[in-house]
């Protein structure tokens, strides 16, 4: 019983901290990278699906994507959805292909961006924390029923606590590469 509560929480904490990364994709930093344009959709035939499963996106050099849609009726299509996105890009066309350049970041777009990455980073500490407080809720409830010991239950507690501490660090790792990332020029 005690272990099946360890081993959700452990996994909602692990899909917190990858709903971080996500986010902290999302927010670009002056470098071309695929994965900022990983939340733009495009119709097509009458559905919105992901960029990446009607083109490709590649890495043209450190400040240009490239995007080639599959098919050529489908180039005003993918870049409508690219500025449509409010990403701040600005695609231009030549024949098939879609160039994507990366504007560059100001100081003070910068640190707006670093606020919305601490801000993202604090939102994922909060889903972490109240995992722990779900659990050891879990734990009080075994403990009301006589179903675990006062001594089991404090260990069960202890060992939630490492793994929230475990996944903040993590957290504060990932913000701490994030805002690296942003201040490199």
């Amino acid at each position: 019983m005690i272990n099946d509560i360890k081993k959700d929480a452990e996994s909602r904490m692990k899909k917190s901290v990858e709903a971080l990364h996500g986010n902290l994709n999302k927010i670009r930093t002056g470098r071309a990278h695929s994965s900022i344009l990983d939340a733009v959709t495009v119709e097509y035939y009458g559905s919105q699906v992901p960029l990446n499963q009607v083109a490709n996106i590649n890495i043209e050099d450190a400040r240009t994507l490239s995007v080639v849609p599959w098919e050529q009726s489908m180039v005003p299509k993918v870049e409508k959805a690219i500025m449509a996105a409010d990403l701040g890009l600005n695609p231009s066309t030549a024949g098939n292909n879609i160039r994507v350049p990366m504007p560059m970041l100001t100081e003070e777009t910068r640190k707006g961006y670093i606020k919305q990455a601490r801000s993202e980073a604090e939102h994922a500490r909060v889903a972490v924390r109240n995992v722990r407080r779900d659990a050891n809720g879990d734990f009080k409830a075994l403990l009301k029923e006589k179903e675990i010991t006062e001594d089991e239950q404090r260990q069960a507690e202890d060992a939630i606590q490492k793994l929230t501490d475990k996944y903040i660090a993590e957290i504060d790792k990932t913000l701490e590469l994030k805002e690296h990332d942003l201040m490199q020029i």
